[in-house]
């Protein structure tokens, strides 16, 4: 089990990549392991659980892969809604 600060750190690091390093691969594979973590830690609707899925799903958006993108879309209709 992960506890949820170092889930936290997770993706820190994973925001990091992505917005600092451009690196969405790295970013992608980061935001998969905090959502995974914090769902398994807090649950599908706790707001870090939902905050991994919208940093999850902006990172597939930015890097072109639509297949991944609608998997969290369909895991997560409500989100998409609330995006700016």
């Amino acid at each position: 089990k992960t506890h949820p600060d170092t889930l936290k750190t997770v993706m820190n690091i994973a925001t990091v990549y992505q917005e600092g390093l451009n690196d969405c691969e790295k970013a992608e594979e980061l935001y998969q392991r905090a959502l995974e973590g914090y769902e398994a830690q807090l649950g599908k609707d706790h707001e870090d659980t939902k905050r991994s899925a919208v940093n999850l799903a902006t990172c597939l958006a930015q890097a072109g892969e639509k297949l991944k993108l609608r998997k969290i879309i369909d895991e997560y209709p409500q989100l998409m809604i609330e995006l700016p």
